[in-house]
């Protein structure tokens, strides 16, 4: 990629497939950005470019790529794939650029502490995975059909929905009267059959039928 590149694609902005850091101070903290990349549509992490899409470079780029490459390969499972690209901005200066697809071995973790933590995109955010999102992207990598029964909890879902627009896993098991577990498989199961669509929060996820934001 050529400069005038790098400043194209930094004058964006941030977004959902747009992450900037000015350095890699705490990468552990980074690999999050790359984890959410990856587990939702792909994207790039400029390391090198100010929050407000300034491309100031970072003086001997190599030592923040080599912090990064380390950090990834401890942190991150499964194993995640991208391509790196470092450009010279001038002889003290680069920028690096890791170029991550949307990865077929989704959903990659954070390890942390003996703990598992996943993390999607959201805009121009990253946000922790609930449960729910963790098995839509894990059976979402599979083309078959879900076949699910429309049934009395079905129903009840529908008109919720009808009636507010959108609902949380809690508010449906409360007014379904349903076992936590038993309505998040039927969220999760509406989902994958392309009736409802997620929306990941930070404190609580949200479901809308397909299509339709609230």
């Amino acid at each position: 990629m050529t400069v005038q590149e790098l400043r194209a694609l930094a004058s964006k902005g941030e977004g959902l497939t747009l992450e900037f850091k000015k350095k890699a101070a705490f990468p552990e903290k980074i690999v999050r950005e790359l984890i959410a990349l990856a587990n939702t549509v792909g994207g790039y992490l400029l390391i090198g470019v100010d929050d407000d899409g300034t491309v100031s470079g970072q003086r001997f780029i190599e030592e923040e790529v080599f912090v990064m490459e380390k950090a990834i390969k401890e942190f991150i499972i499964p194993s995640l794939s991208y391509e790196l690209d470092q450009i010279k901005l001038n002889e003290k200066k680069g920028v690096a650029l890791f170029k991550i697809p949307r990865s077929d071995d989704r959903p990659h973790f954070l390890w942390e502490k003996n703990r598992k933590k996943s993390f999607v995109r959201v805009k121009d955010r990253t946000v922790q995975a609930s449960k729910e999102v963790w098995e839509i992207l894990k059976k979402s990598k599979k083309s078959e059909d879900v076949v699910f029964t429309y049934g009395q909890k079905e129903e009840i879902l529908m008109k919720l929905l009808a009636e507010y627009g959108k609902i949380t896993l809690n508010d449906y098991a409360k007014n379904a009267k349903l076992p936590r577990f038993l309505a998040s498989r039927t969220l999760v199961r509406l989902t994958l059959a392309n009736v409802l669509e997620i929306h990941p929060q930070e404190s609580e996820d949200y479901f809308t039928l397909k299509d339709q934001e609230v």
